[in-house]
């Protein structure tokens, strides 16, 4: 059977029902010879002979076993063929023959296409929960959780003999510890590291010029919890910041607090006035 895959090139391990050879066993003539066979094969493998290109060698597969052994393999020859395929600049066919020592018949074992030093290839496969980037999911996404995600963690009433009872139920809820799993420290941590760095934290440079920080401002909503002392929500609709989790040090012009210093009232002029001390008058 002819099969063509792309991938790493693989030691061909054929076992033959004829007697053993020795690892000294050296491809005939008769195998590098057989370039036609080779080609004929490569280009009924490609389905165009035009993107078989031309004959770059041939030379033995290794034979024996992985621990070294006595060989039980035929003679192996892998010959290569230049790729014209559109987009596989670099790459090369290789056929792989087979043959019992010491008959003429030569087999196909394998056809194969292959990357050459100079090949480009595709970055290698990632997982998806590992290509994901935040503002990748979109409206009818689903991103489920794992079993084994370091931000959450079990929460422990939900094990607890309190939660068959309505009375502790509802006072987990309203404790913010009726769930399941609940963020870890390196959850919260992370979050934190996040939130502070983003456009909303203290370095930012809206809030190095505000007229003062988020926590001393009536529109500041302190999170429940660990984080209240570093985090809260903007209330202010005119605020940038409305609505997104904000840092206790970040600020902007819209702080409650913000006032317009007054100053001496300006002396307004309505007419124009001209210095003349130092004009010439022109005549005709």
């Amino acid at each position: 059977m002819i099969t063509r895959v792309a991938r790493p090139r693989l030691p061909v391990r054929c076992v033959w029902d004829d007697d053993a050879v020795t690892a000294d066993s050296v491809p005939s003539d008769v195998l590098t010879g057989a370039v036609d066979l080779a080609r004929a094969t490569a280009e009924e493998t490609a389905g165009d002979p035009a993107v078989v290109g031309e004959h770059l060698g041939a030379g033995p597969e290794p034979i024996g076993d992985a621990d070294g052994g006595p060989a039980v393999l035929g003679e192996v020859v892998t010959h290569s063929f230049a790729s014209r395929l559109p987009g596989y600049v670099g790459w090369h066919w290789a056929v792989t023959l087979a043959r019992v020592p010491g008959s003429d018949e030569v087999t196909v074992d394998e056809v194969v296409l292959l990357p050459g030093d100079a090949a480009l290839l595709a970055p290698a496969w990632v997982p998806w929960h590992e290509r994901l980037r935040p503002g990748d999911l979109s409206v009818g996404d689903v991103l489920p959780a794992t079993e084994d995600d370091p931000r959450l963690v079990p929460s422990y009433t939900a094990e607890d003999d309190a939660a068959a009872d309505p009375e502790a139920q509802a006072l987990a809820t309203e404790l913010g510890l009726g769930r399941e799993r609940v963020m870890s420290r390196e959850g919260r941590s992370s979050a934190v590291a996040r939130w502070l760095a983003g456009d909303f934290g203290p370095r930012s440079a809206m809030a190095r010029s505000a007229p003062g920080p988020c926590g001393t401002c009536g529109f500041f909503l302190p999170l429940a919890g660990s984080l209240r002392g570093l985090l809260g929500a903007c209330g202010n609709e005119y605020a940038p910041a409305d609505g997104r989790v904000v840092a206790v040090d970040y600020g902007c012009g819209a702080h409650s607090q913000a006032t317009l210093a007054v100053g001496e009232p300006a002396e307004v002029v309505t007419s124009a006035r001209y210095d003349t001390a130092d004009f010439d008058v022109l005549t005709d």
